[in-house]
């Protein structure tokens, strides 16, 4: 995220990233808004056209300016699976408090939005291909052991069947203490963590219509 000298911005950076399926464009300063599709340009309209829905859950500071291309990454088998994997030499860069302090601000808006989608869907949820036709609570245990996983790529343990608020809880002290030599760099432990919230707050969403 770029600005002027005025402090209005002027580019929001994203990056590429190519599998043999699908290719993700994911925004460096924004966790969470990333969108794939059959191709870069078809990854582009995507992330656009996700835009207002992102800009529900983190508020009006969402102000992107023209995409920036940075940088293009090779996928993995991960990415033909269906989620961003790749990590570029932008997720090295260490994190200012104030910095660190708006990214870990905005995993806690995608956690309250997640809920708050779970307690307004019905259990069961329109079938289809998307999720492999899992309904609300199926989502919502994966989405809590997933972000069990990632205290753990953090390099916090937690164990199974920790209260939900507790293991949110930890994984904030994690981040708020800076770097904490887990697996995953900070920047990308955010980005990720924050997509797949979000990426399954909105299937809820789309599957409750």
């Amino acid at each position: 995220m770029k600005s002027d000298a005025h402090g209005v911005v002027s580019s929001t950076r994203i990056y590429l990233e190519e599998g043999k399926s699908w290719v993700f464009a994911v925004a460096l300063d924004w966790p969470g808004w990333s969108r794939r599709g059959k191709g870069e340009q078809a990854a582009v309209e995507a992330l656009l056209d996700y835009a207002s829905r992102y800009r529900l859950v983190v508020g009006p500071s969402f102000a992107p300016g023209p995409l920036e291309v940075v940088g293009r990454l090779s996928g993995t088998m991960t990415t033909d699976f269906g989620a961003p994997d790749a990590r570029g030499p932008w997720d090295e860069e260490l994190l200012d408090a104030e910095e660190a302090s708006r990214l870990i601000g905005i995993l806690e808006k995608s956690w309250r939005y997640f809920d708050q989608v779970v307690l307004s869907a019905p259990s069961e949820l329109s079938k289809g291909p998307r999720g492999g036709g899992r309904d609300r609570d199926q989502i919502v245990d994966h989405v809590r052991e997933a972000e069990r996983a990632l205290a753990s790529k953090l390099g916090r343990r937690i164990a199974p069947r920790t209260p939900w608020s507790e293991q949110r809880a930890a994984i904030l002290d994690v981040l708020r203490a800076g770097e904490p030599g887990g697996s995953w760099p900070v920047r990308y432990a955010l980005r990720r963590g924050t997509w797949h919230v979000l990426d399954h707050a909105w299937e809820i969403e789309d599957k409750s219509a």
